[in-house]
């Protein structure tokens, strides 16, 4: 995907060339923020306690998700993908990009810094413990893994290119949200992935409000968020995925004419609107399936679809199996989405 932040040369349907402003000075309010975050899917993959002693350092590679990182306590430093080392405080949050590999050290010790070898990992009801043994740590943090994404194609932070780094404050209470996540896990109770994904997306609300407020304003590195004449018509989408939308209204409702509205969205989501609100109908529907005992004509009808059949058809390619069928597995308690 192009970068939003530069003009775009584009041919319209007409065939004339139109050159595209660069970031729109128009405000996002409340409500589409508040639209997009109600919608937001969190799927936890995994929860890690990082204990380093003085004089260690511990390794983690590649995951293919995007981390929070939060450093509860100890100071030290941080290098992200190979980059130079930043100092580590209490305190301090940092979201790494999918892909990203880093390095936590801790002060202290004669010589380089010594590995905590793979040895030194356990692994307990979801949640990975990293730490030596009889050692007292310097640095303690906690790692949560996860994906955030609204329908099954469009993902939060799937085109976050760089970390996002943020101070935060004891009274932010960010170390008590991931602490009840870990407690969720080793407990084990019925719902803990519902009530761990919860938790999660508390402290992503809070990153996006410390962003509203922050002179960095580093909202604008998620790309569906830079364009806010776009992202002003997703939430609209997101927020009525069964409304009668189509590309003229939702260029009437960003403010663009059609074939500029058309470029903008495709070089920020990688499809067309309506793919995307395909999607987003999709995941309605399927929420509606499972929350509720209404007729699958009903669920049709809130999707946005007149006909039973084609409804059907869409719901088949999107999930492989029919709507009744993705309701019983759900009923049954098995995951519908495999």
């Amino acid at each position: 995907m192009q970068n939003i932040s530069k003009a775009v040369s584009r041919r319209d349907l007409a065939g004339q060339n139109e050159s595209l402003p660069a970031g729109p000075n128009v405000k996002l309010s409340t409500t589409d923020l508040n639209n997009l975050m109600q919608t937001l899917d969190i799927d936890v993959i995994a929860l890690i306690e990082v204990f380093v002693p003085h004089g260690h350092r511990v390794e983690m590679g590649k995951i293919d998700a995007p981390g929070i990182h939060y450093n509860l306590s100890g100071v030290g430093r941080i290098s992200i993908n190979g980059g130079p080392k930043m100092p580590l405080t209490p305190h301090l949050l940092i979201i790494v990009p999918p892909n990203t590999p880093f390095t936590i050290e801790a002060d202290g010790g004669s010589g380089p810094p010594k590995l905590i070898s793979r040895n030194c990992w356990t692994h307990q009801d979801g949640i990975l413990r990293i730490a030596v043994p009889n050692e007292q740590p310097e640095i303690v943090q906690i790692c949560g893994y996860f994906n955030a994404s609204f329908g099954q194609s469009v993902r939060l932070f799937g085109e976050l290119r760089e970390p996002v780094i943020e101070q935060f404050e004891p009274a932010d209470k960010i170390d008590l949200k991931l602490r009840e996540a870990m407690d969720e896990l080793l407990q084990q109770e019925v719902f803990v992935r519902a009530m761990t994904a919860s938790l999660l997306k508390q402290i992503v609300v809070s990153l996006l409000r410390r962003s509203l407020k922050s002179s960095e304003r580093w909202l604008e590195r998620f790309s569906i968020l830079a364009d806010r004449q776009i992202t002003r018509a997703f939430a609209d989408m997101v927020a009525r995925p069964g409304a009668p939308h189509s590309v003229q209204s939702l260029a009437h409702t960003a403010g663009l004419s059609r074939s500029a509205f058309m470029a903008r969205f495709s070089d920020i989501f990688g499809q067309s609107p309506m793919v995307i609100l395909r999607d987003l109908r999709m995941r309605q529907a399927a929420i509606n399936l499972t929350t509720t005992t209404m007729s699958v004509d009903v669920v049709a009808q809130n999707a946005g679809y007149k006909s039973r059949s084609s409804f059907v058809r869409a719901f088949r390619k999107a999930y492989e199996r029919d709507p009744s069928d993705y309701r019983q597995i759900a009923k049954d308690g098995e995951n519908p989405e495999g």
